[in-house]
């Protein structure tokens, strides 16, 4: 994912865009992966804000996703305690500066 994509640090997270391998069905929803290490902190914290990352994908990338791109969504340290608005806005400037934002259709 390093090698082939963009990735783009906000505060609250990293966020890795690729392209999708061939060989995915058409229609399909893009695919998102989540990682914390142990600098987040120790097992409880790092639940924590994989379960926030997964609400704030799930809140952003459902209606902004690019449906042929891969993402990982990589937890910081603040990432378990920063409130819930500022992540949902710096994963929209994230999906935005990788390339991975939807074109809008009217």
């Amino acid at each position: 994912m390093a090698k082939l994509g963009r990735k783009w640090a906000a505060q609250g997270v990293v966020l890795q865009c690729a392209p999708c391998p061939d060989g995915l069905p058409p229609g399909a929803f893009a695919r998102v992966g989540y990682t914390a290490s142990r600098k987040v902190g120790g097992a409880v914290r790092r639940n924590r804000a994989r379960r926030r990352l997964r609400a704030a994908a799930e809140a952003v990338l459902r209606d902004q996703a690019r449906s042929d791109r891969d993402f990982v969504l990589i937890a910081r340290v603040g990432t378990a305690t920063r409130p819930y608005a500022a992540l949902l806005e710096d994963l929209t400037t994230a999906l935005t500066k990788v390339g991975g934002r939807a074109e809008l259709v009217l």
